[in-house]
């Protein structure tokens, strides 16, 4: 009997000789070359000139600039209220879940009176 790794099943499960021979991976390299660049690819290719048309605007280095500021505000509260409005909310349920929890354990710890 031959096994083979399923990966569905995350287990052993039983298999032909040729498949327990050439396991997931180890196939035989089909093709030679380079499969195409798919993340440089233009949305939009004009026939006229050599100009692409991307998907939007790289936005990374005026954030990198942003978030990088001195201003003396912390980093998750750089935009503004949205931040921190989002940061009170959390630290509400915060504190609310564990005065919750806290109640929730003492009156359990008390007997119940019958």
């Amino acid at each position: 009997m031959y096994y083979k790794f399923s990966g569905f099943t995350q287990k052993l499960t039983g298999a032909w000789a040729s498949d327990a021979y050439s396991p997931q991976g180890l196939r035989p390299l089909v093709s030679t070359e380079a499969p195409p660049i798919i993340f440089a690819t233009p949305t939009k290719l004009s026939s006229s000139s050599t100009a692409y048309d991307y998907a939007g605007k790289n936005k990374v280095p005026e954030l990198q600039k942003f978030f990088q500021r001195t201003d003396g505000v912390p980093i998750h509260l750089k935009r503004g209220l949205p931040d921190q409005m989002l940061y009170r909310t959390t630290m509400a349920l915060t504190v609310g879940g564990t005065i919750y929890c806290l109640i929730a354990l003492y009156m359990a710890s008390q007997p119940r009176n019958k």
